[in-house]
């Protein structure tokens, strides 16, 4: 009997497969921002996502504007290629209508612009990496696999520890590595429509899980403009866990022409900003300090 599964690995690229499996954890992405991710041009980029689509790999959808016209098209994947990204994880495959259910949720979902700046965020670092050697976006897990049971364990960890369900809910988890400097990091994406103060409450709930863990990293709120940083900083100084943020601004990003990657992040004690992988010097790692000692 003829497995489509198989009969279309064949045509797979390397590139394909990373696509497929974003889309498999992430939920959607526009054309241009996994042109900006993966490939050199984005004439390049739709010619392929038109050959995905003929074969039944991704789906895609295009929202119309409130002022006329339609947006760019939103890539999801499709029945065939959540099939093929569980048989390369071992993993059930999914159900028959997994894709359906996907699409339904992103064509008809007010968290749709989150989504897509959360994603955006990731793939502009997925870009930055493509274009620049010794540099890599290693990992990017959704906000679903953050609050599984011993996602951020170690196998060496203490059962209580793998057993640990955290109560954080990034809207990201990455780990960039840059000239063989390694920066994992959480990322807060806002949009402003939640009090400052909500934003200073999460704060709690990764200080349990770094406690937890014995290990911290930074947490990136990234604002949508840079008024709204500088108040979230003002506040940030008047709270003892201060030390795990970081915080960037859009806007101002978008102004200069940067990227995550590069000098958008504000730091308690200032010194100007930083870029992604400066923030280095802001991970802790107990467990390891414990074993070298």
């Amino acid at each position: 009997m003829d497995d489509p599964v198989l009969r279309v690995q064949s045509q797979l690229t390397d590139r394909d497969r990373v696509l497929l499996g974003w889309l498999y954890d992430h939920g959607v992405l526009t054309s241009f921002q996994i042109a900006q991710a993966l490939f050199p041009s984005l004439d390049f980029c739709q010619r392929r996502l038109r050959t995905l689509y003929r074969l039944r790999l991704v789906a895609r959808f295009r929202p119309q504007r409130a002022d006329g016209g339609s947006y760019p098209y939103r890539y999801v994947i499709d029945q065939l290629g959540a099939e093929i990204v569980a048989a390369s994880r071992d993993e059930r495959p999914p159900r028959r209508d997994h894709a359906r259910v996907e699409r339904r949720r992103w064509t008809s979902s007010r968290s749709l612009a989150h989504r897509l700046g959360v994603n955006g965020f990731f793939t502009d670092l997925a870009g930055y990496a493509r274009t620049h050697p010794g540099v890599k976006l290693a990992e990017w897990l959704p906000e679903a696999v953050c609050q599984r049971v011993g996602t951020f364990a170690r196998r060496e960890d203490p059962i209580l520890v793998r057993a640990y369900q955290p109560r954080v809910r990034p809207d990201g988890y990455g780990l960039w590595v840059e000239n063989n400097v390694t920066v994992p990091f959480f990322v807060e994406y806002d949009t402003g429509t939640e009090p400052l103060s909500v934003l200073i409450g999460k704060l709690a709930g990764y200080r349990e899980l770094f406690a937890t863990i014995d290990r911290a990293w930074p947490l990136l709120f990234w604002l949508h403009s840079a008024a709204r940083e500088a108040n979230l900083r003002r506040l940030l100084a008047d709270t003892p866990l201060r030390a795990l943020a970081a915080t960037g601004a859009r806007d101002h990003a978008a102004t200069a022409g940067l990227c995550p990657a590069e000098a958008v992040w504000a730091v308690p004690g200032g010194g100007g900003q930083r870029r992604l992988v400066d923030l280095a010097s802001y991970v802790v790692d107990l467990g390891r300090a414990g074993e070298a000692a």
